[in-house]
């Protein structure tokens, strides 16, 4: 087997400044996901059809747009939920698992009406209400993790 050549100075340098650029350029991303519990505690989850896993509801805050904007669209888009009251800020986490820039805003939300079941679709192939005994074998790890912290009364931690 051949011995692998080593890099040129100048494309070690390109390299940095490129990544170097990268960084001062990419915007930081941000997020809201929301803790829906109804009257009989169960909690509402989705399951999207581009990403394996039940999750909770929520998506990327739009420029120009406020945490609780898009917390409200979010909930509307993937479970017709319509806020009632004010939803709770519970906690800010860094999700690294997407890039280094990432947060996440996580909301508990009680006050709220289901104007109507959702319906799957290209995005949402499936939502529900789960009691937290009784969750979907494939709840995503963070997921879990969040019920834990705001439902159970773990210990928040700072990252997704």
């Amino acid at each position: 087997m051949p011995e692998p050549r080593p890099e040129r100075p100048e494309k070690r340098w390109r390299t940095k400044l490129f990544h170097f650029y990268f960084r001062l350029t990419r915007p930081m991303t941000l997020g809201v996901r929301a803790v829906v519990t109804d009257a009989q505690g169960r909690v509402f989850l989705v399951r999207h059809t581009y990403v394996p896993g039940w999750h909770l509801p929520g998506g990327g805050v739009d420029a120009g747009e406020t945490l609780h904007d898009a917390l409200e669209k979010e909930l509307r888009e993937e479970g017709n939920i319509v806020l009632r009251g004010p939803a709770e800020l519970f906690g800010m986490y860094f999700n690294n698992k997407i890039s280094v820039r990432d947060h996440v805003a996580v909301y508990r939300v009680t006050a709220f009406e289901q104007t109507a079941p959702r319906l799957p679709d290209h995005e949402i192939a499936e939502t529900g209400f789960f009691a937290l005994d009784s969750l979907p074998q494939n709840t995503a790890r963070g997921t879990r993790d969040r019920l834990n912290e705001v439902l159970g009364g773990a210990p928040p931690s700072q990252t997704w």
